[in-house]
């Protein structure tokens, strides 16, 4: 079902368990994610990925390949808690706040206030993204292994080219996911380095296949609570970026150019909507 987009200013409705059913190894539909992020589970996001230790880890990756695109207007699709919006807005770019999640919306919303900021934040389905986000971004960034919420291919490329269709002629995407090519092929590991820096959060895959990749996030405090993801080969993404129309892509690995393809936790791919050497 379609969700009218929303500005987030006052509570959701808080759960305090997920629910996978009776055989959550079987759940994998791309609108299940709004069952995962759960209040309680959203409380303590910000003590996964650690915010301090996220900005060092990533420098200013991501502020410097948007100014050098040239972007100032920016549309993040994938707010979360509101690290990337936050970095961005403190670093001057206009930012618009999108996520499908009410209860990170309102988190992210809290933690900008916090900080000094007023988030511009909008609840929308990324597949239906240009009937709820109006006007046309410089960049639209979608981040921290958002895009394996969705699992049917359909969803993927409709997602895309809203993406696509939300920028400006020179625009530029960036969106990033999880080495899955390594999960899939040699089994999880990950260096805790880049994405989720928190102190004793204990982060593994209990299952793994080529259509789900099961996550377990544990605290300190003993609870536990998990993500249901699609594996998404690094060469299938970059084809579908190319397919939507997309007419360059460039892919990092840990936020460096040249790397070894079972080194990097993380892939990075910038994606250019411009001809390159085109009038911009």
């Amino acid at each position: 079902m379609r969700k009218q987009a929303t500005n987030l200013r006052s509570p959701p409705k808080q759960e305090s368990t997920q629910n996978f059913g009776d055989e959550p190894l079987n759940v994998r539909e791309t609108d299940h994610y709004q069952e995962e992020y759960i209040q309680a589970f959203v409380q303590k996001w910000d003590d996964l990925i650690n915010w301090q230790s996220r900005y060092e880890s990533e420098g200013s990756f991501f502020v410097d390949h948007l100014k050098e695109q040239g972007a100032t207007k920016v549309l993040d699709v994938a707010t979360g808690t509101g690290f990337h919006s936050m970095r961005l807005v403190e670093a001057g770019f206009d930012v618009v706040s999108a996520d499908g999640s009410a209860q990170m919306l309102f988190k992210a919303f809290e933690n900008g206030r916090s900080r000094g900021h007023v988030l511009r934040t909008i609840q929308a389905d990324w597949r239906w993204l240009n009937r709820d986000i109006h006007g046309k971004f410089d960049a639209v960034v979608c981040l921290g292994n958002s895009f394996t919420h969705l699992f049917d291919e359909n969803d993927r490329r409709k997602a895309l080219a809203e993406f696509y269709a939300a920028l400006r002629h020179d625009g530029v995407l960036i969106l990033d996911q999880r080495n899955y090519d390594t999960i899939l092929d040699d089994g999880f590991s990950s260096k805790h380095t880049y994405y989720y820096c928190g102190d004793n959060v204990s982060v593994e895959a209990s299952h793994v296949d080529e259509g789900l990749a099961r996550f377990n996030y544990n605290f300190p405090d003993g609870s536990d609570f998990h993500l249901n993801m699609f594996p998404l080969r690094k060469d299938y993404v970059r084809r579908l970026l190319l397919e939507v129309g997309f007419q360059h892509v460039e892919t990092y690995g840990d936020f460096q150019e040249t790397y070894r393809e079972d080194e990097p936790d993380f892939f990075i791919h910038v994606a250019e909507k411009r001809y390159r050497g085109g009038v911009k």
